[in-house]
């Protein structure tokens, strides 16, 4: 994956306004056995970027499934703790509730429609509106990603970048107010990456649209954030902003291809020193 990062990120304003997105100490339990996320919290401010950061495993895209009300079809819930979305609490609202409450879920891996074109899908990306201005929509999608107006087949002939771009496209289409990002520099070539990447920096600032984003590739992820979160074993163990946890030498270590000063061995690396640390 790229290690080439955006340009810096314009600096978070200062806000008095309470949270468009509050995770308060959640637990999610999978099949009514296997605890998953163990008390999370975090807090998305609109109108930024936040990153959620960790290793796989580490419960970032059960987090995301979590908000969206997606967990029913992998046989989770949410056991503990309240999510609320502009004031309103989300726990137990079906998932269609919630993209028209504003807010959509980019999946990892795409999750395009590959047997429908490009603009079925972006359609199908409308599906809970009743409005009459869904054609400017799309052209305004175009303008964002105008390969897609050329791209006329079945949208499972497109390359990973313009189905990552047709994803974000279709998310765009449902107006969202805050937009779930799972992995969208996955599987991507280091020029795409960066292109992706750049597309959601304009998304937030021309459009302002709240981001909350999960990606592996860390300094990406804090070149376009103002703010951070990283997650072991289920729970927040960092917080700061993108410029704190681009400068932190445990960041720097673990998920930005550094070596902290304190590095001694990779024999301690992924056991004692990060309990030692965080946990």
């Amino acid at each position: 994956m790229s290690e080439t990062a955006a340009p810096p990120a314009k600096a978070a304003p200062s806000t008095t306004e309470p949270p468009l997105l509050e995770v308060n100490n959640i637990e999610v339990v999978y099949s009514d056995v296997i605890l998953v996320l163990r008390g999370l919290s975090l807090a998305v401010p609109k109108g930024r970027i936040v990153a959620l950061l960790g290793a796989n495993g580490a419960g970032k895209s059960t987090t995301l499934k979590a908000i969206s009300g997606l967990l029913k079809s992998e046989e989770g819930e949410v056991t503990r703790g309240d999510i609320r979305f502009a004031g309103e609490r989300l726990n137990g609202i079906e998932a269609h509730q919630i993209v028209r409450k504003g807010i959509f879920q980019v999946m990892e891996g795409r999750r395009i429609v590959a047997d429908m074109t490009c603009l079925e899908n972006l359609r199908l990306g409308a599906f809970t509106r009743s409005d009459n201005e869904v054609k400017r929509d799309i052209d305004m999608v175009y303008s964002y990603f105008p390969r897609l107006k050329e791209r006329t087949g079945l949208a499972g002939y497109l390359s990973g970048g313009e189905q990552q771009m047709l994803a974000i496209g279709r998310a765009l289409m449902a107006r969202p107010k805050l937009i779930l990002m799972d992995e969208p520099s996955m599987g991507l070539s280091p020029l795409l990456v960066k292109e992706v990447f750049g597309i959601i920096r304009r998304l937030n600032e021309e459009l302002g649209i709240t981001i909350l984003l999960v990606e592996q590739n860390a300094r990406m992820a804090l070149s376009v954030a103002s703010y951070g979160y990283v997650m072991e074993q289920g729970k927040v163990v960092l917080d700061g902003t993108a410029e704190a946890l681009a400068n932190n030498e445990d960041v720097k270590e673990f998920y930005l291809g550094g070596h902290g000063a304190e590095r001694k061995s990779f024999r301690n690396l992924k056991s004692y020193k990060r309990r030692k640390r965080w946990l």
